[in-house]
């Protein structure tokens, strides 16, 4: 089994709790996901199948989209609503404007360098933040520049705020939220999580897991399996000629007369052009990149290996 299941995770499941479910529905070893969700967060998280796992780190690197609902005045030692309270400034948040609300939040809109929390997954000295917390440690952390490329405010009900929020990888919203009740004075957590979006993957196309068990038993599950080059669709898709196909295979560089046709501009000033290629036998094999200086395609990622 080769593909990528669009997950909807539950609250109360880990990633990995959904990735070792998986393995006993589907009896494959080869399994992963891209990219952990906290317990209590759901929404979409894709899960990466047989030589589809190749694309998890791809995935994990794609920009992402939540629905948060920030808690003002609340502070917390694991920034969320899990978390034991430290700080209690609940007045102090019901007697802010909406408009100074509003203005915190969107002044975060762009790059910024955000501290990791503790409670994390994050690794430093190859021990996870969130043991080392659970065991009274912390550790110094470097902050790291994120960019959220939009927020738009869905309600506002002093001390909550909810909030849609497109980001790039390794944004911690839980951070963003208290970075936001630091700057308004009053502290703040995340209360919920929702995951809306992993790149072109939807919370409106996710499958729980009972119900990719159903499908599974139906005989049924292809239907929602998605292939690799599915992922890609949004790159030009090129094919090889016969001549060509073992440098494919071992991944070397390719040149223009290798492919049947190239149906784009390779001089449109773009530096580097990412493309679909597929072999000649027209099945999706791999993604190359073509960079002007060597006027070649270099393999990024290969799929197909015979």
């Amino acid at each position: 089994m080769n593909g990528i299941l669009n997950v909807y995770k539950e609250k109360g499941f880990t990633s990995f709790d959904v990735v070792a479910k998986l393995r006993g529905i589907l009896k494959e070893k080869k399994i992963g996901h891209t990219g952990t969700l906290d317990p209590d967060a759901t929404g979409v998280l894709p899960v990466c199948i047989g030589n589809a796992t190749k694309v998890c780190a791809l995935l994990t690197d794609q920009d992402k989209e939540y629905v948060a609902l920030m808690h003002l005045g609340i502070v917390t030692d694991t920034l969320d609503a899990t978390g034991r309270v430290l700080q209690n400034h609940e007045e102090q948040a019901h007697s802010l404007e909406e408009s100074e609300v509003r203005a915190a939040i969107e002044s975060f809109i762009g790059t910024y360098d955000q501290m990791p929390p503790m409670y994390s997954a994050l690794k430093v000295n190859g021990k996870k933040l969130c043991d080392l917390a659970r065991a009274g440690v912390e550790v110094e952390r470097k902050p790291r520049p994120v960019t959220i490329y939009a927020i738009s405010i869905e309600a506002m009900e002093l001390p909550l705020v909810r909030m849609k929020i497109h980001c790039s990888k390794g944004t911690y919203i839980r951070s963003l939220c208290a970075d936001i009740g630091e700057k308004l004075g009053v502290g703040a957590c995340m209360d919920e999580l929702v995951r809306t979006k992993v790149s072109n993957f939807l919370i409106d196309d996710a499958y729980t897991i009972a119900q990719i068990e159903q499908r599974k038993n139906a005989g049924t599950l292809d239907e929602i399996l998605i292939s690799v080059a599915q992922v890609f669709d949004a790159l030009p898709a090129l094919s090889i000629t016969s001549e060509a196909a073992r440098r494919l295979q071992n991944g070397n560089r390719l040149f223009v007369q290798d492919f049947k046709g190239i149906p784009i501009d390779l001089h449109d000033g773009a530096k580097h052009i990412r493309v679909r290629v597929y072999d000649e036998t027209d099945a999706f094999a791999a993604i190359y990149e073509y960079n002007r200086e060597e006027a070649a395609f270099l393999c990024e990622k290969m799929f197909k290996t015979s």
